[in-house]
């Protein structure tokens, strides 16, 4: 069973007063199709293993191979973003905060350049990412309707929390638990993006384990009927 975002949360909340912010990595992108393309064309993936991110990151920890760990994030983060895939229904999401006039940005923290191997821009390459999902293109052909402006990667997560406090955010959305903790400050609703339900007992944040159901919270039953 799915965590739900407590009502209390959302008690009177009208659209109006909204303003949304939502990371980036394994909140909007889901990198597991990625990391176990990158992870069997290294042959980094044993049989048996499930191909996912996390379960590939675990075992190469496990048997010491964490430069082996670095150097796949790099080409995932980098070309091998390619690969990857949006989450259910967040292209939908922002479609219609777009639709209803509710002020949303992405704001990710994200180094430039890996830690290891070739030095690929990692900005760039997310925003390639983006741009080729149509999150940049217009409503009506089927995009996102977000603006390149809209989408901030910031080198630290200092600044990450610098710039959510800055832009007035209301409700800010990531798969960190121990980021959100960061984020301590009156005005601000911290919902815990957790697809796989991997902190269901967490209770310092609204949690939700998928886009429609953030959207039918957040914007309205209908949000994403259209």
């Amino acid at each position: 069973m799915s965590p739900e975002l407590p009502t209390q949360d959302f008690s009177g909340l009208r659209v109006g007063s909204l303003r949304i912010g939502v990371d980036f990595d394994n909140t909007i992108i889901c990198y597991d199709q990625a990391f176990a393309a990158q992870a069997q064309a290294r042959q980094l993936l044993p049989q048996g293993l499930a191909p996912t991110k996390l379960a590939i990151r675990d075992h190469l920890r496990a048997v010491g191979r964490e430069d082996e760990w670095t150097l796949l994030q790099g080409e995932v983060y980098g070309p091998g973003i390619l690969a990857a895939e949006p989450f259910a229904g967040v292209t939908a999401f922002f479609r219609a905060c777009r639709e209803r006039g509710v002020p949303v940005c992405v704001i990710s923290h994200k180094t430039v350049r890996p830690y290891l191997g070739p030095p690929h821009d990692l900005h760039a390459w997310a925003r390639s990412w983006l741009e080729g999902r149509g999150f940049f293109n217009a409503i009506g052909s089927g995009g996102a309707g977000l603006e390149p402006g809209q989408v901030q990667f910031l080198p630290t997560k200092a600044e990450k929390a610098a710039r959510i406090r800055e832009l007035e955010v209301t409700h800010f959305i990531d798969d960190l638990p121990e980021f959100l903790a960061e984020l301590d400050w009156p005005g601000l609703t911290r919902i815990l993006f957790d697809p796989n339900c991997a902190h269901a007992g967490e209770g310092r944040f609204s949690c939700t384990a998928s886009w429609a159901e953030l959207a039918e919270r957040l914007l309205g039953a209908e949000a994403l009927r259209r």
